[in-house]
């Protein structure tokens, strides 16, 4: 059982997450402050180096925190239509893919966060490659999702889990930051994604 002095650190830290989110998708790693993720946070610098050791410690908590919060809404969704009786034999492998990712947890906020972090990945060999291992296990993740629903249904997929896995993250990252930079709206940015993921999917089942 975790006690008051656990809950409040873990209120103090997801507390700084959710304002270093904010301040680095608005502006960047690089031009975000400590002092700024205090402030919008409501805490002292104290507070944020008794919980980070600097801002790229920070900033990798940032990364797995989004890419679990896409699995976490994926995986429900997929439950959701488990239980409702929707994957089942017969039905739709693209009215399927586009049914879970149009209710995903993406928002435009997350799209310009991810491409800050892909940013320093970029500029930084150290940060790169703890980016690509957090990376290797959202693949990984998102690998179980599709093969349970491949059994579920079922439906034979043209390459393994993890490739298939690896290629819809890709297409659907790619379409959400395209669509971010035409200005569409957080509905929007999914229904894109989705979209383009459901041709993806022609090409990776069996008909």
């Amino acid at each position: 059982m975790s006690t008051p002095a656990t809950r409040s650190r873990e209120n103090t830290r997801a507390r700084l997450l959710e304002a270093a989110a904010q301040v680095f998708a608005e502006a960047g790693l690089d031009g975000a402050s400590v002092e700024a993720v205090c402030e919008r946070a409501g805490f002292t610098r104290g507070a944020f180096y008794s919980n980070f050791e600097s801002k790229d410690e920070l900033f990798l908590m940032l990364t797995a925190s989004v890419a679990d919060a896409r699995v976490r809404a994926v995986r429900q969704r997929v439950e959701e239509m488990t239980a409702e009786g929707a994957l089942a034999e017969g039905c739709d492998p693209i009215e399927l893919v586009q049914q879970v990712m149009e209710l995903g947890g993406d928002d435009r906020l997350g799209v310009m966060l991810m491409s800050e972090i892909r940013i320093r990945a970029l500029r930084d060999a150290r940060f790169g490659e703890a980016y690509l291992a957090q990376e290797r296990e959202m693949v990984a993740s998102i690998a179980q999702i599709v093969d349970d629903i491949a059994a579920a249904v079922p439906l034979r997929l043209r390459l393994p889990a993890a490739v298939a896995a690896r290629m819809l993250m890709i297409v659907w990252e790619g379409m959400t930051v395209r669509g971010a930079m035409a200005g569409q709206d957080d509905a929007q940015l999914r229904q894109s994604g989705s979209e383009e993921l459901g041709h993806l999917v022609q090409l990776l089942v069996d008909p």
